[in-house]
């Protein structure tokens, strides 16, 4: 089982999230009553809906992982998942993005052009790490 799977299948277990197909069109989506919060698009790539306002508050941070990867003036964030640590910081993104959906205003935050799928491009931290 992949990684991916793993954090899906533990995700499906959580009451507040159902699944379904990502509206980009790639892969399984997980949404909460308001939002689609988390597409699964590969063995090892999720694009996470944590909002633009979370994302700011969390900028440092999530600046400071190699598993995330930030697209400038978008609402959603790609996690790379290459251990189990990026499964456990995955699932406390999406408890924050939870968080982030349930008290943002319905117009607070203009519609969302999608997630990152084929926005970002994710490279293996050891091609990284080697270059």
């Amino acid at each position: 089982m992949t990684l991916a799977q793993r954090a899906l299948e533990r995700l499906q277990a959580w009451p507040d999230l159902s699944a379904g197909p990502a509206s980009c069109g790639t892969g399984r989506a997980l949404r909460s009553a308001r939002d689609e919060i988390v597409h699964f698009h590969s063995d090892r790539d999720v694009d996470l809906h944590l909002t633009r306002r979370a994302i700011q508050r969390l900028r440092y941070d999530l600046s400071g992982s190699s598993a995330i990867h930030l697209l400038p003036g978008s609402g959603w964030v790609t996690v790379h998942l290459d251990c189990e640590a990026d499964v456990d910081l995955l699932l406390t993104l999406v408890s924050s993005a939870l968080k982030a959906h349930q008290t943002r205003p319905a117009a607070a935050e203009p519609a969302q052009p999608g997630c990152n799928f084929h926005r970002v491009t994710v490279l293996p931290r050891d091609a990284v790490a080697g270059g």
